[in-house]
């Protein structure tokens, strides 16, 4: 006890000998619950399209500018490449690129079966 105040009726604490501690404490070991494993993509449109890198398809975009301008862009080509924000496309016969912001994109055709993600729960 610490004695802030002087208080004549309070006598003083004798002083205690300081105690060693006697053993070394160690903390016990905590395990931490593992997650259980991820699948290695979800299925958004950018993962679907990397699925299907190289297939043939048409690609449809639709853009707004201004207050009633709508214009939109089909591409009959192939994705080179998807990110989360954008999408590479070649088109097939010119072997021209586009490079093209997802939050255009309307749908794709593709020519053959789209790849998926096996459905069956882990």
């Amino acid at each position: 006890m610490v004695q802030y105040y002087w208080n004549p009726n309070m006598r003083p604490m004798p002083m205690q000998p300081m105690q060693q501690p006697q053993q070394q404490m160690v903390p016990p070991q905590v395990t931490l619950p593992t997650a259980p494993p991820r699948r290695n993509e979800e299925s958004y449109i950018e993962n679907i399209l990397r699925l299907n890198r190289g297939q043939p398809g048409t690609f449809h975009f639709s853009f707004e500018h201004g207050e009633r301008q709508t214009t939109t862009k089909t591409v009959r080509g192939v994705v080179e490449q998807a990110g989360r924000d954008h999408v590479i496309l070649r088109e097939a016969r010119t072997d021209h690129r586009f490079l093209f912001p997802m939050i255009y994109f309307d749908y794709a055709e593709f020519d053959e079966e789209i790849n998926y993600f096996d459905s069956a729960p882990r």
